[in-house]
């Protein structure tokens, strides 16, 4: 379903977003790589999601449903069976003044659907286009009671399991009841847009917690006796030793919900009372996003992509563990992915299958180590290589000297912010020079919740608010021209957001771009950290924290959010 490809292109060469030569470049680009090429589009930024849903109302000559809980009748959804909303993709959502029922549906030209929903309502029937978004939204409210619903059949499945009184750590992972938990523990996680699994034990009871838009969120606690067994399933779907508990492992499985499948990494240790288990929750069939989509503005985009088209030098993605280094990384690899370049990646783990990309997991019982798999790739003729993390001196040293020598590298570094990449690698073992030569851009990246757009409203900050952000600025040395917001917004809380008035994630940024001026800093006996911040801010570099002020003043996201993650 969509606008016919000539369509589509003569309404946005109309509109001045693309050239006719550049529309047919990207439409042989998406046949390429098995895109519809809407998505290449959007993933470009030559339209955004609401543009294109907007052609597709005009095209199809109807309204847009624009779904919020608000706006739907309960009673109106429940006259059609969620099994069936789910089948065909609809949402019953209306009843017009005619007494037609309104129809949200992904394809409003599908007559057939349309027919079959006439005869099962005996109803006129009054298509309304929706997004994949807003119907996994309505979806959702057939459910409302849901987390009752899911404690109740995780209660009756442990209790059924400690009934049957299963013996031997094999059986007990196969045993039905745990099955049943296992799995409604991660269609839970996926429901709630959770992006992390937490299983920890305790002295009495094993706790659950889920990390939802980068917050950990208790959200029940399990009978300690079933711990072993719901280890051992888990360990069991990921092809890890289940009589091994004194040693960390690192697995992975795919688990299919519904329409999706979702990769699940996995990653068990030892702790004081037990195993704890971390699972990382991952759609296989996600596209990487676009750099509007990560939350970029316009400014960082260009940095970005007049850094990604240079032939050699090093591209430093940079921030802690679980900031979105890796998902920047492939939406780089998406904008590269032509079919005059050749990418090789290493990578540990592969959390999205690009097509025509050549991606390496690393495997150290096979020999195969960030340093050695990069030593194989220069071998591949790359003309850009992708290495998921430098962890070490050797794989710095490679990587530096692949950079130099006519290959684009990308890669992540655990770094605080982006001047502290170059100090960093430093450390590492490669020489300034070497370091002043091959960097061309260091990004350091946080993420932080997006506000809900349902519940939205403006406030004006308070004054501990406005000091607070004072002495931030203060800290940062950019108090002379700084101006924060005159509006702060947040979400009131809503059934869209599950009332915490946030919905999704998106990434603040911090882009220093190495020009003449900071290399030569760089190479300079009296070089330090403090001095090549004071230059890069005199250069033009914008800071994380000034960043998220941006987005909060947009109604991006919130002043809290911007300072739960940047304040040290």
């Amino acid at each position: 379903m969509g606008i016919p490809n000539e369509k589509l292109k003569e309404a946005l060469v109309k509109e001045g977003l693309i050239s006719p030569d550049d529309f047919d470049s990207l439409l042989a680009e998406s046949r390429r790589m098995g895109y519809d090429v809407a998505d290449t589009l959007i993933s470009r930024g030559v339209m955004t999601k609401e543009y294109y849903h907007d052609l597709l109302a005009n095209y199809f000559g109807v309204d847009e449903a624009r779904l919020s809980a608000a706006n739907i009748d309960e009673k109106i959804l429940h006259l059609l069976p969620k099994e069936l909303s789910q089948e065909k993709r609809v949402v019953v959502f209306k009843r017009g003044e005619s007494g037609s029922l309104g129809v949200a549906m992904e394809d409003p030209s599908d007559l057939e659907t349309i027919e079959f929903l006439r005869r099962y309502l005996k109803s006129d029937i009054t298509p309304y286009l929706a997004s994949p978004e807003d119907l996994n939204l309505a979806l959702k409210i057939y459910s409302k009671g849901g987390v009752e619903n899911f404690q109740w059949v995780i209660e009756e499945n442990v209790a059924a399991s400690l009934r049957s009184g299963v013996s031997g750590i094999e059986k007990a992972a196969e045993d039905l009841p745990i099955v049943s938990v296992v799995d409604n523990l991660i269609a839970y996680a996926v429901s709630l847009r959770a992006s992390d699994i937490h299983l920890e034990v305790l002295e009495d009871t094993l706790m659950v917690r889920y990390r939802i838009d980068g917050i950990l969120r208790e959200i029940m606690r399990l009978p300690k006796e079933v711990h072993l067994a719901v280890t051992a399933r888990i360990k069991l779907l990921s092809g890890l030793k289940l009589d091994e508990h004194s040693r960390p492992q690192d697995g992975r499985f795919r688990q299919r919900l519904e329409q999706d499948f979702i990769d699940i990494r996995v990653s068990v240790i030892p702790t004081f009372f037990g195993e704890k288990v971390e699972m990382r929750l991952l759609s296989a069939s996600q596209r990487p996003l676009s750099f509007e989509e990560l939350g970029m503005l316009e400014d960082t985009r260009r940095i970005i992509e007049d850094n990604i088209h240079k032939t050699f030098g090093m591209v430093l993605i940079c921030g802690p563990t679980g900031s979105g280094k890796t998902t920047t990384l492939y939406s780089i690899l998406n904008t590269l992915n032509k079919p005059e370049v050749n990418i090789v990646t290493i990578e540990d783990p592969i959390e999205y299958n690009i097509k025509y990309v050549n991606q390496t997991q690393i495997n150290p019982a096979a020999g195969i180590t960030f340093a050695s798999g990069l030593r194989a790739i220069l071998r591949q003729d790359p003309n850009i290589i992708l290495v998921g993390e430098v962890r070490d001196a050797e794989t710095a040293e490679i990587s530096v000297n692949a950079a130099l020598t006519g290959h684009l590298l990308l890669t992540t570094l655990h770094t605080n912010d982006a001047p502290t990449a170059v100090p960093r690698l430093i450390d590492m073992g490669v020489p300034t020079f070497l370091v002043s030569a091959v960097l061309n851009l260091a990004l350091a990246q946080r993420l932080v919740g997006k506000i809900c757009r349902d519940c939205i409203e403006s406030y004006e900050a308070d004054e501990a608010t406005l000091e607070l952000i004072q002495k931030q600025v203060n800290d940062l040395g950019i108090g002379d021209h700084y101006k924060p917001p005159k509006v702060f917004y947040k979400g009131n809380g809503c059934d869209v957001c599950g009332h915490s008035g946030l919905k999704g994630r998106l990434g603040i940024y911090e882009t220093l771009s190495f020009d003449d001026e900071i290399r030569r800093y760089i190479t300079d006996p009296d070089f330090s950290l403090d001095g090549l911040r004071k230059l890069a801010r005199k250069r033009g570099m914008i800071t994380m924290f000034e960043d998220g002020m941006r987005k909060v003043g947009r109604g991006m996201t919130t002043i809290e959010e911007v300072f739960r993650v940047i304040r040290e």
